[in-house]
């Protein structure tokens, strides 16, 4: 075994070694992953887990250290899935890789372990990486693959990265819904045989299944107890989480670019870089993996809002749909500066010259005001909204078209769509996705925004939305022989473009939305604030919704709304302001109704809905989350916390779920307090014309809360109850 000395200096430093061999841990504060080599081999994957061990006492304790780290088609045991395959230019599908260096580069946020592995045939590069975390439990894992072949290559599988989890009572939760019933978690035993999880949509891939898993070793998960294993692939487009169990010894996790339709052509002297895979370990249960991906995401840049708090909007949406004009538009400026409310965002329906936009089935592509409704232009909204003392923003989708617009006319070809072929319409007979793996409709995109904000700097937040899925698999800006290219080049030309849009505006809020919550996830949060967490707002149903959600995503990144009632979405459902107001609380806090339709009592409890979660929004946004009694476990209500820095102030949500009579309601034990210091309750956004529960202004040991815990008082229907906790 080679033996080597590695010096971290304060800003970069490098090391690298030809013929690599040896072990090597890759640690975080309180995760480590332990890989390995031998001379002439690949590299081998031993551990994954807390930093309570060595690979010697792996080795003693008689551990199977035999799996390769990136298993490849060719070597590996044909009973176990490829995690690389590639067809090289003479028709060899094999890779038989070597580890020959490895290099090591650290700051202060992170070090990144680089092995740089060579087909011993083929000239092929595989460069494998772990990025861990200084101050986060998170280790990311992605690869490089170079061709330096004479003639192009086809990669038919490129996965991220691969895991290896001792057999035994395991178990995964898993992100499934559909369009307003998003991230419903299913739960389910590891058997034998293969396990896949996959999102085909081409634009959005947090609808139906996400690329997020959860792997509970311990059995069937818990909140707050357990072993856990959190994965998060950080890419927006198709992918593919598949679990390989073949023996009675191991579960093999394999998670990357779906590869249906999607073998990507590489040409020489290319390089492709995989979407990184997240990873992370707790001996928290659910709720702790939960809180790494959060602290992970608000404080190395996964989101461009990061510890920041977002403000309490008024979006138009629900209140008027596409019935926009300039009238309306102030009278609800007024009613959410009267409120207490900090923005007002003006949705779909205030575009379009020739072709007006009255509904959804034209002017998409056509970014101007419509005059008619809005006869002195965005100007006068944002001077209408800083007289308020209020911030102004718009939506728009600018990855899609009409047929039925100016710019379908004028360039029919920026369209997806195969020659030949009749168009596959979207979202009202007439939609389409734009071709985003063409540079002139990236500079298009970027110019959509980049025209807003250079006319209009007073715009503050931009909703982007996204209503459409790749139907016509076909690009005219691609050659015929890279067309499989175009799901992953469509994402990295929306990525190019994001990128360039925040290295001209950093400051600007911009929202994430895909026909609600179908793009929530770490591939596109770096470019964006917050998501629409979905479309349906209605606030019992949003309970479930946002739970799921809370898994992988911190609440300063879902956005939460208050909804007018009865509801459509769900049948006509009537809730009571209250309760529709502390659910809303437990996000990024905001209203989606016509505030005028709104009685006397709503307005006076949505007021001072608003002055309370000014006092708690910090510790909601960017506290650490406690799930502590799940809507899915159907005990009659749900209830989760939030708990600053230092433990010394939280937020506790209850909501009543199911009523009926002599209803026996579980007593509530709290989290993440400290057990010595003693708290005092007190209940916020209390009805209007009651007083505070009998709770309210008690004192408790945070032993006492955690252990004993309280009796909450819910008696009747969508009853709930918020308590700021000092």
């Amino acid at each position: 075994m080679k033996r080597f000395i590695l010096f971290l200096l304060p800003l970069i430093s490098t090391l690298s070694i030809s013929a690599w061999s040896g072990d090597v841990s890759i640690e975080t504060p309180g995760t480590m992953l332990i890989v390995h080599a031998r001379e002439g081999g690949d590299l081998r994957i031993a551990y994954y887990g807390t930093r309570a061990t060595t690979i010697q006492q792996l080795r003693d304790a008689g551990a199977d250290l035999n799996s390769s780290a990136l298993p490849a088609f060719g070597t590996v045991d044909m009973v176990q899935l490829p995690a690389l395959q590639v067809l090289h230019s003479d028709g060899d599908l094999n890779l038989e890789l070597t580890v020959d260096s490895y290099e090591v580069k650290a700051d202060d946020a992170a070090t990144v372990h680089i092995f740089t592995m060579h087909d011993k045939l083929q000239p092929v590069t595989i460069r494998l990486f772990y990025k861990a975390y200084t101050r986060v439990d998170i280790i990311e894992t992605w690869t490089e693959i170079e061709n330096a072949e004479k003639k192009p290559i086809t990669l038919k599988r490129y996965d991220s990265g691969h895991l290896v989890v001792r057999q035994g009572d395991v178990w995964i939760t898993h992100m499934h819904g559909n369009w307003a019933a998003e991230t419903e978690p299913t739960t389910e035993p590891l058997t034998a045989g293969v396990k896949i999880i996959r999102n085909t949509d081409g634009a959005r891939n947090a609808h139906l299944d996400a690329p997020e898993v959860m792997i509970s070793l311990d059995g069937r998960p818990q909140e707050n107890t357990g072993n856990v294993i959190g994965a998060a692939l950080c890419w927006s487009g198709n992918f593919e989480l598949r679990f390989n169990t073949v023996s009675h010894k191991e579960h093999h996790f394999y998670a990357g670019i779906d590869p249906q339709s999607t073998e990507y052509i590489l040409d020489p002297k290319q390089t492709f870089e995989t979407p990184r895979l997240a990873l992370t370990f707790s001996s928290e249960g659910l709720s702790g993996a939960s809180r790494n991906f959060h602290r992970w995401a608000r404080t190395e840049g996964m989101l461009h809002r990061g510890m920041k708090t977002g403000d309490i909007l008024l979006n138009s949406w629900e209140g008027l749909y596409f019935d926009i004009d300039e009238q309306r538009m102030i009278q609800m400026m007024d009613d959410i500066s009267k409120f207490g409310g900090e923005l007002f965002v003006m949705d779909d329906g205030w575009f379009g010259n020739k072709y007006p936009r009255k509904n959804d089935s034209s002017s998409l592509g056509d970014w101007v005001v419509d005059k008619n409704k809005l006869p002195n232009g965005l100007s006068a909204l944002t001077t209408a909204a800083r007289e308020r003392g209020i911030k102004f923003g718009i939506w728009i989708e600018p990855e899609n078209v009409n047929t039925k617009s100016e710019l379908f006319e004028a360039h029919p070809e920026w369209a997806l769509q195969v020659p030949g072929r009749e168009l596959k319409l979207g979202r009202g007979g007439t939609q389409l996705v734009l071709d985003m793996t063409n540079p002139k409709v990236q500079d298009f995109v970027f110019k959509v925004v980049d025209n807003l904000l250079t006319q209009n700097p007073e715009i503050a937040y931009i909703k982007w939305d996204a209503n459409a899925s790749i139907q016509n698999f076909g690009s005219l800006y691609l050659p015929k022989d890279r067309q499989q290219n175009l799901y992953v080049d469509y994402h990295l030309g929306l990525l190019k473009t994001l990128k360039r849009i925040r290295a001209k505006y950093p400051d600007i809020i911009i929202q994430d939305c895909a026909s609600g919550g179908g793009r929530a996830n770490y591939g596109l949060l770096p470019y964006f604030d917050e998501f629409w967490t979905s479309d349906n707002t209605d606030a019992l149903q949003r309970i479930y919704i946002q739970w799921g959600t809370s898994l992988f995503f911190p609440a300063n990144a879902m956005a939460c709304h208050i909804n007018h009632c009865p509801y459509w979405n769900t049948g006509g459902r009537v809730i009571p302001i209250k309760f529709r107001c502390d659910v809303a609380m437990s996000g990024r806090l905001g209203i989606e109704l016509q505030p005028k339709d709104m009685t006397n009592t709503e307005r006076q409890q949505t007021s001072i809905c608003f002055a309370d979660y000014k006092q708690l929004r910090d510790v909601v946004q960017t506290g650490d989350i406690y799930r502590l009694i799940s809507p899915y476990d159907r005990k009659g209500l749900s209830s989760l916390m939030y708990v600053g820095d230092s433990s010394r102030r939280a937020v506790l949500f209850v909501y009543k779920t199911d009523n009926y009579y002599d209803q026996p309601l579980p007593r509530i034990r709290l989290a993440g307090l400290n057990p010595d210091a003693t708290y005092v309750l007190t209940e916020k956004n209390v009805s209007v014309g009651q007083r505070p529960c009998s709770l309210s202004g008690k004192r408790f040991t945070g032993r006492f809360l955690m252990e004993v815990g309280i009796e909450v008082p819910l008696r009747e229907e969508y009853a709930s109850r918020v308590f700021g906790i000092e």
